[in-house]
C-alpha cells in the first residue's frame, strides 16, 4: 500500500529536494572551514582567568576582613632594606627605603585554574581587602609611583595573597647624647594595624625573628655612623580603643669619631698646649704672654660654639662638652697664672728695691757729710796759700800737693774713695736692687710641670672612660 502512495508526482518532488541539498552543501563546507582556525574559548588562559576573577569579585565586599566573626586574620610580613640613611642628629630622625611585604589568606579568593600562582596588576589591590598597616614612629612615608605605582600583587589558588610595595620612610629615632660623640643608638621601626585590635588582626614575621628583615650589602648611606646590625621583635600596646600588635625592628648605629677628632678634639688639645708655652717665656714679656692667653681663650670659645651647631639643643652636657669645658679651664688658668706672676713680679721688685736702697742710702749720706767737711777744710787752706783752685771729687792741683796739709787731705780723700767705691756711682744707687727683676718665677717653674701632667692625666681618664663604655651602651640598646 505504501508503494501505491509513491506517484510520479511525488518522485519529482523528492528529486528536486535532493538537488537543492547538493547545491547548498559547498556553502556549508565553507562555513565549517572558516571556524576551524578560531581558538576554543575553553582553552584560552586569559579568558579563563578573566572569568575566574569576575567570579571571585562578584559579590566580594572589600570592606570586610577575611574570616570576620570566625577567626583572627594573620598578616605575615618581612622587610628588605635597600637604603638606610642619612641620619639627622638635630631632628633625631632617619630615612629608610624598603620593600615592604605583607601576606595573608582570604578564603573568598580561592580558585581552580591552570596556574597555581596568578600575578595581578596593582589596580586589583583597590578591589580587595588589604591590611591597614601604618608606621607608629613614621614622620613621613612616601609610596613610589614612578613610572607606575611600585606595587606587586600575587594570588595563590588557596586564597593566599602577597602584597609588596616600595616605601621611603622618615622615622624618628630617640637619641641620648650624654656620650656624644662616642655614642651608640638603637633606631626603631614600628608598624602595625591602625584599626584592628589583636582580636581581629595579628602580625607575624614571615621567616622568623632572624631573617625577616634583611639589609642590602651596599644599602648603607651613612657618613657618621656604622650600621652594626638589627634586632626584630613584637610588642603589644594598649590604648583606649583596645590592644594592638606592634612589630618592631631596632637598627643599631655606632657613631664614627674620626670627624670629631679632626675638627674638635685635636684643635682643643693643641690650643691647651699652646697656652702652656707661655710658661717658658720671660715674665717681663708682657705683650707676648698676654697675646698667648687671650688668643687661646678666644679660640676655645669659637670651638665650643661651632661644636654645638651640629647637635640638638639638649639641656644636659655631652662628653664633648665636658672635654671642652676642661680644656677651657686649662686655657683660662694659664691666663690667670700669668696675671698672678706679673702682679707679684712688680710688687717684689718695688719692695726689694726699697729695702736695698735703704741699706745703701745710710752709708751714702754719711760719706756725703765727710766730703762736705773736707771741702770746708780745703777752702780754708786755699785761702791761706793765696792760691785759688777748685776741688772736684778727690783730685787736687799739682802746686797744692806740695803743702803737707793738702797732701794729707788728698790721701784721706783718696782712701775714702777707695774704701767706698760706690761714691763713683752716686747717680745710680739702685742698680743692685734691679737684679732681682730678671729671675724666673717660682710659679712659672711649678706650672711647667703641673699643667702638662694634669692635662695628660685628664686625657687618659677621659678616653679610657668613654671608649670602654661602648659595650654597656650596646647592651642597653639590645634590651630595648
Amino acid at each position: 500500500m505504501a508503494a501505491a502512495l509513491w506517484t510520479p508526482k511525488s518522485l519529482d518532488l523528492g528529486l528536486w529536494i535532493f538537488v537543492l541539498l547538493l547545491n547548498l552543501l559547498p556553502e556549508a563546507r565553507a562555513v565549517v572551514g572558516h571556524r576551524e582556525p578560531l581558538p576554543d574559548d575553553s582553552k584560552d588562559n586569559i579568558t579563563i582567568f578573566t572569568r575566574i576573577l569576575d567570579r571571585l569579585l562578584d559579590g566580594y565586599d572589600n570592606r570586610l576582613r577575611p574570616g570576620l566573626g570566625e577567626s583572627v586574620t594573620e598578616v605575615r610580613t618581612n622587610i628588605y632594606v635597600t637604603s638606610f640613611g642619612p641620619v639627622s642628629d638635630t631632628d633625631m630622625e632617619y630615612t629608610i627605603d624598603v620593600f615592604f611585604r605583607q601576606s595573608w589568606r582570604d578564603e573568598r579568593l580561592k580558585f581552580d585554574g591552570p596556574m597555581q600562582v596568578l600575578p595581578l596588576n596593582n589596580l586589583l589591590a583597590s578591589k580587595i581587602w588589604t591590611p591597614d598597616t601604618f608606621f607608629h614612629n613614621g614622620k613621613k612615608s612616601v609610596a613610589h609611583n614612578m613610572t607606575t605605582p611600585n606595587k606587586l600583587l600575587r594570588l595563590v589558588d588557596n586564597g593566599t595573597l602577597l602584597y609588596t610595595m616600595r616605601l621611603t620612610i622618615h622615622a624618628e629615632c630617640p637619641m641620648h647624647l650624654e656620650d656624644f660623640p662616642m655614642d651608640a643608638h638603637a633606631c626603631p621601626l614600628k608598624f602595625g594595624s591602625y584599626a584592628y585590635t589583636n582580636n581581629e588582626v595579628i602580625y607575624l614575621w614571615t621567616q622568623g625573628d632572624e631573617r625577616s628583615v634583611a639589609v642590602a650589602e651596599d644599602g648603607s648611606r651613612l657618613n657618621q655612623y656604622d650600621l652594626l646590625g638589627h634586632v626584630i621583635g613584637k610588642e603589644t600596646i594598649s590604648s583606649s580603643t583596645g590592644e594592638y600588635v606592634v612589630m618592631t625592628t631596632y637598627f643599631h648605629l655606632k657613631r664614627k669619631i674620626g670627624y670629631f677628632v679632626i675638627q674638635t678634639y685635636l684643635p682643643c688639645i693643641m690650643t691647651v698646649i699652646l697656652s702652656q708655652v707661655s710658661f717658658w717665656l720671660n715674665r717681663e714679656s708682657v705683650p707676648a704672654r698676654t697675646v698667648f692667653g687671650v688668643t687661646t681663650v678666644l679660640t676655645m670659645t669659637t670651638l665650643s660654639i661651632s661644636a654645638r651647631n651640629s647637635l640638638p639643643k639638649v639641656a644636659y652636657a655631652t662628653a664633648m662638652d665636658w672635654f671642652m669645658a676642661v680644656c677651657y679651664a686649662f686655657v683660662f688658668s694659664a691666663l690667670i697664672e700669668f696675671a698672678t706672676v706679673n702682679y707679684f713680679t712688680k710688687r717684689s721688685w718695688a719692695w726689694d728695691g726699697k729695702k736695698e736702697g735703704m741699706e745703701i742710702r745710710e752709708p751714702f749720706q754719711a760719706n756725703m757729710a765727710r766730703i762736705k767737711d773736707m771741702r770746708r777744710e780745703s777752702a780754708t787752706l786755699s785761702k791761706k796759700a793765696n792760691n785759688t783752685f777748685n776741688i772736684v771729687g778727690t783730685t787736687y792741683a799739682i802746686n797744692v800737693a806740695k803743702d803737707q796739709g793738702l797732701t794729707t787731705i788728698s790721701k784721706s780723700a783718696t782712701g775714702a774713695s777707695a774704701k767706698h767705691p760706690y761714691l763713683h756711682k752716686m747717680d745710680d744707687p739702685y742698680t743692685e736692687a734691679k737684679k732681682s727683676y730678671n729671675r724666673v718665677s717660682k710659679v712659672d717653674k711649678i706650672s711647667r710641670i703641673i699643667f702638662p701632667v694634669l692635662f695628660f692625666i685628664f686625657n687618659l681618664g677621659y678616653w679610657a672612660t668613654y671608649v670602654n663604655r661602648k659595650p654597656a651602651i650596646m647592651k642597653a640598646n639590645n634590651l630595648n
